[in-house]
């Protein structure tokens, strides 16, 4: 009899995790490695934020709190849910969670038997699918087009739909392809939705802020008011806010998802950090000032790295909407060798050999769901962007064959 869960057999580590702990590894080794595989702003958490935590840890706010939030907080969300999105949650349809994975994790826990499949667009979030099978349910994973901009189409979607379809799980603006719907291909998809009502939807709304040009965020419950009642909206202050240390995620929804939810966390890890809590209250109802200049800072890295990646020899990396990551093909090296005679098969192959040649670390694309590509974070410095996408031309233009 073995000893570890039989689960454990359909859930595999997590590929952005590997490559952060890789270049660590190289970086002790004392090896000049520029890592650009973690989705983590580079800026600091803004100083009114970590007041309001110094503030909270003063009066003494270190004790439990309750499952899911303390009121200051849940009353927060459900304001900016009406302020930013045009929804109607009360506070009590709201949850906090240590971070939007745990969110993600309770409410699968909360709905999913064995049978009921997921519907995941490719390329995703490479914990989506584990997630799902860890909490017994199935993945069914629907592939993208690069040249629509890695988007699903409504044909897509009622093609993937079955009488065991429990959620669709969308993400937008997406991590990796940083793919971003307009209200109008948002709708496309809410009408196929629609005629589904079996099919609920669950919404990862945590690069929301991180949208460019003049493009307008818009989240399903939103566009297709229809769906209040079996949408659930996922959002954090991990990206927005640089707040990914503080491990805040929350969601809202119908209440007895919601206590459902409760129920599971109550039993699993009770309440969020107070202190973690009382400065996102801040965060949330505080100055927004700052959102607006870091998404300039993202805005102007993206154009950069979209630029000299374009200028390597068998890159083709399109422009992404949103999000702080772009996802090139790289489709014009596969069948080439490197340096060092590693014949490249596949984009797994491409970011090793990248790795090893340069010392540029970044997630290959099959990790989530669809290759041949890799996910570049641009959440770092412009000088160290440029560094980096100089090796990855350096490194495409020594390809051979």
């Amino acid at each position: 009899m073995s000893f570890l869960a039989a689960s454990l057999d359909r859930v595999k580590p997590s590929a952005t995790i590997a490559v952060s702990q890789k270049a660590r590894e190289l970086k002790s080794k004392g090896m000049d490695v520029i890592g650009l595989g973690a989705g983590e702003p580079d800026f600091d958490t803004p100083d009114n934020i970590k007041q309001a935590a110094v503030d909270a840890i003063a009066r003494g706010e270190t004790k439990y709190t309750p499952v899911s939030g303390i009121p200051e907080l849940r009353q927060a969300i459900a304001q900016k849910f009406k302020r930013e999105n045009n929804l109607d949650y009360k506070p009590e349809q709201t949850i906090v969670s240590t971070g939007g994975k745990h969110v993600l994790f309770n409410a699968f826990m909360a709905t999913l038997n064995p049978g009921d499949e997921v519907i995941i667009p490719a390329p995703f979030w490479v914990s989506y699918p584990e997630m799902v099978s860890l909490c017994g349910g199935t993945p069914v994973i629907v592939e993208t087009r690069q040249e629509n901009g890695f988007k699903l189409t409504a044909e897509a979607l009622e093609r993937a739909i079955t009488p065991r379809t429990k959620w669709f799980l969308f993400n937008s603006p997406s991590n990796p392809s940083g793919a971003a719907y307009s209200h109008a291909e948002l709708k496309q998809l809410t009408d196929v939705l629609l005629r589904h009502e079996h099919v609920w939807v669950m919404t990862d709304d945590m690069y929301e802020h991180l949208v460019y040009g003049d493009f307008r965020f818009a989240t399903p419950a939103e566009v297709e008011p229809a769906l209040y009642d079996r949408t659930i909206t996922i959002n954090g202050v991990s990206k927005a806010y640089a707040m990914t240390g503080w491990r805040i995620g929350y969601a809202g929804g119908p209440l007895k998802l919601i206590k459902a939810m409760d129920m599971i966390q109550g039993q699993q890890t009770s309440g969020a950090c107070s202190i973690a809590q009382w400065a996102a209250v801040e965060a949330l109802n505080g100055t927004q000032d700052f959102i607006p200049r870091n998404r300039d800072v993202f805005e102007r890295r993206r154009d950069l790295v979209v630029s000299m990646l374009n200028q390597a020899r068998g890159i083709e990396c399109p422009s992404p909407e949103g999000a702080f990551y772009v996802y090139p093909s790289v489709k014009g090296t596969i069948g080439k060798r490197a340096p060092n005679g590693q014949s490249i098969g596949s984009d797994e192959d491409f970011v090793s050999a990248l790795l090893e040649a340069e010392g540029v670390a970044v997630v290959h694309g099959s990790a989530f769901g669809l290759g041949p590509n890799f996910r570049l974070s641009y959440a770092t410095s412009d000088q160290l962007l440029e560094e980096a996408c100089t090796r990855i031309q350096r490194f495409c233009g020594s390809l051979e064959g």
